[in-house]
């Protein structure tokens, strides 16, 4: 069957964007508010924050602006993402985003005249306390990279140009890219972006399976030009914002706002690279032999250990397993989870031109809007139970702290999510002592779970950073080269143990994380926090539980190494990744192990 359209499907599978905006008529009553602040604001402190009491004065009006456009921002833009066929969508957002552009350049004053001001009148504004008391100490770290007024005024104007590289790389895949049918055995199948990589990559029949890569590398391809100048527009701009705002490397720019050092960064990649490869080879030739596969190749690395054990699950199901599952955080995030079924917090919908993959976003003052499709298999619950780790991460700093101090640093920010992913897992374990279902459950923690966030997002860490190295050098990259570099990467981790089929090499074009500068590489980062903080909660109990709750309230308040400190983890050495990744080992061992008893 081909993906509906988005007018096609049934209202109870999509989101319930009401929760933002009642009518039009609320949005745009939000959008005048928004502008009667901005003139306020402009018109009382422009030219006078020249005194703590002027600083604190404006940023609190600052933070309520703050909140109302970006709750607006959100609402026209989660609509657009659901369906990038619709050009009026697409107008609107595009108009928000140019609204909030105008807007802040507009404000881009009070950056600049704060930080020109002497360090002792910010810290005496920051002695004060309060909530506004986070923005200004980010804004006595960044003052050393500030540029001149009226150049900031000009970025922030220029913000929705500088994010064509993304939006281009969007249209090409989500609009443009539409995929013909294909016939393996014995029958016509539909194919598309979420049909691919949600189902055929995990299709145990081996003709379906590797015929649907073939002809998604072949659609891939036939747009790799376009796709690769998107990127390189994307890098060359990083590169230029890092020199014009006095950094050393494009790394150092891109790491200074997450709070991380070059040696966390690096060690995150090298380890992984390095030290979990023999585990995961063994994990391919175990699926091989499982699977009597003649070869082990690139199309069949997602292939499930037993996919006969794999049961076809409603909706309603996830939501039982999920409760169930997360109820070690308590009644009030259970509730949560409860709140997010009942109140359509999640767009569970297949259509063409909705965005592939899933996220959720976490408007303040509002509740989480979570994105992706569903399949119907247990790896959708631990997705769902993924997204909903950032729903309760963020409803609990939401509450707990101001606007200004829930910017969390992307390198702390996936292990909420992920904990769920292990909580779930911990969970699923405890029901049954069955060898069968046991294998079942550490294959979806390693197929799923670790494989996802330590091998997929790494690999495209380990990508991304030889692009990096070249653009840090005054080069340049096209399809050619990115093809070429995610190649070795490739061939580096499996080695001998899985063939490249072709198209391996476009892997980098599938990925949306590489035009949000530094992402890819946290996902491990992340789980490494949540795979040390769970063992926590396994031998500690509620203890470590409320340690971790504190953890979710504490937003941005604390850099991604104190954060982790709070949850009991010390993420200034090697020692929680080589455990989690010797973690990952264990697991690969007993799956091979109950294997070869089964």
């Amino acid at each position: 069957m081909e993906l509906m359209t988005r007018k096609d499907v049934p209202q109870e599978l999509t989101w319930d964007l009401t929760a933002l905006y009642k009518t039009e008529a609320d949005f745009q009553s939000d959008i005048d508010k928004v502008k009667a602040l901005t003139d306020k604001i402009e018109g009382e402190y422009k030219g006078k924050l020249t005194t703590p009491e002027n600083l604190l004065g404006c940023l609190d009006l600052y933070r309520e602006w703050q909140q109302t456009l970006w709750f607006a921002a959100n609402y026209k833009n989660l609509a657009a993402s659901v369906d990038y066929n619709d050009p009026e969508l697409q107008e609107e957002d595009g108009a928000m985003s140019r609204l909030c552009a105008g807007l802040s350049s507009r404000l881009s004053f009070i950056d600049s005249e704060i930080t020109a001001q002497p360090d002792s009148v910010l810290e005496a504004a920051i002695a004060v306390g309060g909530p506004n008391t986070g923005y200004l100490k980010e804004l006595l770290r960044w003052k050393p990279h500030q540029l001149e007024p009226q150049t900031e005024k000009v970025l922030a104007a220029l913000s929705p140009a500088l994010g064509t590289p993304y939006n281009v790389y969007n249209m090409a895949k989500l609009a443009d890219m539409r995929f013909p049918t294909f016939n393996a055995a014995g029958e016509e199948h539909p194919l598309g972006y979420s049909l691919f990589e949600d189902k055929y990559e995990y299709d145990p029949c081996t003709e379906v399976r590797r015929e649907a890569f073939r002809r998604f590398s072949q659609k891939l391809r036939e747009y790799q030009n376009v796709t690769a100048a998107a990127y390189q527009s994307q890098v060359q701009k990083e590169k230029t914002m890092a020199a014009l705002r006095g950094f050393g490397s494009v790394f150092d720019y891109l790491l200074f706002d997450q709070h991380v050092t070059r040696e966390m960064y690096d060690r995150q990649i090298d380890l992984i690279m390095g030290k979990l490869a023999p585990h995961m080879r063994r994990y391919a030739r175990l699926i091989q032999k499982v699977h009597g596969l003649d070869k082990m190749t690139y199309a069949d690395l997602k292939l499930p250990v037993d996919p006969s054990f794999s049961p076809k699950l409603t909706i309603e199901d996830s939501k039982n397993y999920i409760e169930k599952g997360l109820s070690i955080l308590g009644e009030d995030y259970v509730q949560m989870v409860r709140d997010a079924y009942s109140e359509r917090w999640v767009d569970f919908a297949q259509n063409q031109g909705k965005s592939t993959g899933g996220f959720c976003a976490s408007p303040y003052g509002g509740h989480s809007f979570i994105l992706f499709s569903w399949h119907g298999g247990m790896s959708d619950v631990f997705t769902l139970a993924h997204e909903l780790g950032h729903a309760g991460h963020f409803k609990a700093c939401n509450a707990a702290q101001s606007i200004f101090d829930t910017n969390v640093s992307t390198y702390f920010v996936e292990a909420p999510s992920t904990m769920n992913e292990l909580i779930m897992a911990h969970y699923l374990l405890s029901t049954s002592e069955d060898k069968r279902f046991r294998r079942w459950v550490l294959s979806n923690m390693v197929g799923n779970t670790y494989y996802h966030n330590f091998v997929t997002h790494l690999l495209e860490a380990a990508y991304q950073r030889e692009v990096y190295r070249i653009v840090d050098a005054g080069g340049s990259v096209q399809a050619e080269t990115l093809s070429a570099i995610m190649k070795d990467t490739l061939q580096k981790f499996w080695g001998d143990a899985v063939e490249l089929t072709e198209g391996a090499e476009l892997t980098w074009m599938r990925q949306p994380h590489y035009y949000m500068g530094l992402y890819s590489y946290t996902y491990s980062a992340g789980l490494t926090v949540a795979t040390a903080a769970c063992k926590r909660i396994q031998t500690e109990g509620q203890p470590a539980v409320e340690d971790w709750k504190r953890v979710l309230r504490a937003g941005s308040t604390g850099t991604p190494l104190e954060l982790a400190k709070m949850a009991g983890v010390d993420i200034s050495t090697d020692g929680p990744l080589l455990d989690t990744i010797e973690t990952i080992g264990g697991m690969i061992d007993e799956i091979c192990a109950i294997s070869d008893q089964l």
